[in-house]
């Protein structure tokens, strides 16, 4: 028997790397072959599951302030999570947040710095944004426009929003106030107007236009290639040659996992994603999630059993001990299976 473990992160008390871990250990405790592959979806894990970082440079923050913002370069090939530069978490949450002063300039900075690195290819995974600029600080802060274009600008993302949709879908969650969002509603509009005369590109025509507040259309027009999160993770990762039927050494199950299971974890998600991806291959998926709602643990989620952490063990002990409790409940899977 082989196992892939391809889960997320479980937000708040493990990464996607010690979930992938806790449930390769389960496995080789049972003797059972496991390839540990830790997944995410484009959004903030993103930088860590492609390798870490390995550059860390001061930049321009949501609200101004000077950040340390970590950030990958190898093999001539950029990775920035934009919310190392420019996240709701680093403007204080959307409390702290001021909607609208929040920049993307950050993020710009460190697309500059993976440029004048000698980068080739640069991956940007959007998501966990304090900003609904649409872009404008980023495009403002990179100084070699015409150098970003030749090189393969990758966006990831998970959300299909449109540009001229972003504060209306967003805004309320990054702080805005129902006055506010009409006023950042206007202002994207008239950004539409720039994008057209300054790049002849029409960003209200993509999909994922308004991923990071209208970043993902910005960085649109500039030549990046819009790309799902989880699909890029997955082809970085080449998880999708231990699906092949070809492979002598294809999996026989796949557990994948997230710290809370709800009707989200299916749109473009990373449980979705390893869901979709087990149907296409014949190969059963489990899942071991942190918490879950009552409607998404049967059978028509397509997941073959799951797991519920704070079900088998408690809330308290699930946020407590997350690693110890994912063995435990990975191991009953195997068995489960096994038998």
């Amino acid at each position: 028997m082989r196992v892939l473990a391809a889960p997320d992160k479980f937000k708040g008390s493990a990464t996607a790397r010690e979930v992938a871990a806790a449930i390769g250990h389960a496995c080789w405790e049972l003797g059972v072959d496991c390839v540990e592959i830790p997944m995410a979806d484009g959004g903030d894990g993103l930088l860590e599951v492609l390798g870490g970082a390995n550059r860390e440079s001061t930049v321009t923050g949501p609200l101004g302030d000077p950040v340390r913002a970590g950030w990958r370069f190898s093999s001539e090939t950029a990775v920035i999570e934009m919310a190392r530069a420019s996240g709701l978490v680093l403007a204080g949450g959307a409390v702290g947040n001021k909607a609208l002063d929040a920049t993307t300039t950050g993020t710009g900075e460190l697309i500059d710095h993976a440029l004048d690195a000698g980068a080739r290819r640069i991956i940007v995974g959007l998501g966990g944004s304090a900003t609904t600029d649409g872009g404008f600080g980023a495009i403002r802060a990179i100084t070699a426009i015409a150098r970003l274009k030749q090189v393969e600008l990758l966006v990831a993302c998970d959300v299909s929003t449109r540009f001229a949709d972003a504060a209306a879908v967003f805004g309320s969650q990054k702080g805005a106030s129902v006055a506010q969002i009409k006023l950042l509603e206007r202002r994207l509009g008239r950004l539409v107007q720039m994008f057209d005369e300054d790049f002849a590109f029409d960003v209200t025509d993509i999909e994922g236009g308004g991923a990071a507040g209208g970043l993902g259309g910005a960085l649109a027009a500039l030549g990046g290639r819009l790309v799902p999160g989880f699909e890029l993770v997955a082809d970085e990762l080449d998880l999708f040659d231990h699906l092949d039927v070809d492979n002598p050494h294809r999996v026989d199950v796949i557990i994948t996992g997230e710290g809370r299971l709800d009707s989200t974890s299916f749109d473009g998600k990373v449980v979705g994603g390893i869901v979709e991806l087990g149907r296409d291959a014949g190969i059963p998926v489990v899942a071991v999630v942190g918490d879950a709602d009552a409607d998404v643990t049967g059978q028509s989620t397509g997941l073959r059993a799951t797991a519920v952490l704070a079900d088998l063990f408690g809330l308290e002990s699930a946020l407590a001990e997350p690693k110890q409790n994912i063995e435990r409940a990975t191991a009953a899977l195997i068995r489960a299976h096994l038998d």
